[in-house]
Formats: C-alpha cells, structure tokens, sequence
C-alpha cells in the first residue's frame, strides 16, 4: 500500500469513527437529517431491493429528503410480487427510482448457465455485486437499510462502516425486529405481497423458498449474503 493510500485509509477510519459517536444518541429522522447536514445530496446514494420491508427505510426518506434518488438492483430473475410492490411503493412514496442492471450479455449468460444453480456467488457478482460497483465510484456515501438481527454478519455492522472506499450508512441498524413492525403498522405501510406466504427475507426467484429471517436465501448453499455488502 502506498504511503498517499495508507493516509487516506486513516483518514476515512477516523472519519467513520467520528460519525458513528455523532449518530449513537439520534433518533431514525435525526439521523437521516443530519446526514445531509454532513454530506450533499447528490453523494448519497440508496439502494433498495423493494423486499419484505423495504418500505420502513423508504417511507423515512421519502419525508425528510423526497428529491434522494433510489437505486434498484435489477437481476433480471425477482420475483413478480416484487417488481408490483415497487411499483406500488414507487407510487405510494412518490419516489425516484433509477433501475441498475448488469450488462445484457453478462446476464445472458447467466441465464443459459443456469448459473444460479452451480455458482450462486457468481450469480451474484455478475447481476448484482458488479453493476453496483460501476455506481459507487460517483458516491460518497451508500445509505442501505440493514438491522443488525437479520444475519449473523448484519449484527456486527454499526451506523457507519468504511466498505472499499465508500462509507456505508445504516440508520436503522439497531432497529428490532418488533420496532421495525411497529413502525410499519403506525404508519400504515404495506408489507412485501410474499410476507404472508412465509417469506421474511426475499430474493430472486431461484434462490428464495420460504423461511425465518434469511433462512430461505440460497437454500442449500452455505450463504447468507448476494455480497453487496460485504
């Protein structure tokens, strides 16, 4: 590592540590306020799958910052319960959705591969990880909805964490799982159309079955993450 890249590296561990001691004490929308007060809209960057409860995070930003873009991940392989509730939500919160795929032949691939069924984690990289990483370079800061009891790896994450060169910010990281139904049920929010069929974390198509917190992700396959957020 270079000498110019070791400070940088410095730099950003002391700025997410600084960040994280600022937010610990605020609320969900002072979080979300005050991160604008930190950094200028068109840094940030929000990803939503439209899954499950996706419309908690996004109910929250489309009250405080309703012009904040969202990113969604298409795979080309979600389920069509999925794209209606994002057209649902889209209308619902009035939203600003900006699709992210990856390159047509790259998921061509995948789909005559069948890639899914030997090599999820290359699946994976090639629908979802790598047309991410294309967007993250024009950002700062990528705002994801994580709860620290969702996975085993989500619960060590914090408010803030520096994830290759990008800071990641989790406002509602330490939300519970009764907190966060709460929430949906005070305001009136619609659940992902699959939740009631006993799906409580939803993928794409092939490789998502019914099940407790991410149980049903990658049946099979010992993996609880796509890898965008690791």
């Amino acid at each position: 590592m270079s000498p110019q890249n070791a400070m940088y590296n410095d730099k950003l561990r002391h700025t997410v540590a600084a960040l994280n001691k600022k937010y610990h004490s605020l609320t969900i929308d002072e979080r979300v306020r005050q991160l604008y007060s930190d950094f200028p809209l068109d840094r940030v960057m929000i990803t939503s799958s439209f899954a499950a409860t996706s419309a908690f995070l996004l109910h929250v930003f489309s009250r405080i910052v309703p012009d904040q873009k969202i990113f969604f991940i298409d795979t080309g392989y979600h389920f069509p319960e999925t794209l209606e509730y994002k057209r649902r939500l889209t209308e619902l919160f009035n939203l600003d959705v900006v699709d992210v795929r990856a390159e047509d032949w790259k998921h061509e691939f995948t789909e005559k591969d069948q890639t899914y069924k030997s090599d999820p984690d290359l699946c994976c990289s090639i629908n979802k990880v790598e047309p991410l990483d294309a967007l993250k370079k024009d950002y700062d800061v990528w705002v994801s909805g994580l709860m620290r009891w969702q996975s085993d790896h989500r619960s060590t994450l914090d408010i803030f964490e520096d994830r290759n060169d990008i800071i990641k910010f989790y406002p509602l990281i330490d939300v519970s799982r009764n907190e966060r139904d709460a929430y949906i049920k005070d305001h009136d929010l619609p659940f992902h159309p699959l939740v009631a069929k006993g799906y409580s974390s939803i993928g794409c198509v092939h490789c998502t079955v019914p099940g407790d917190d991410r149980s049903g992700r990658w049946n099979n396959f010992p993996k609880t993450e796509c890898g965008i957020h690791l």
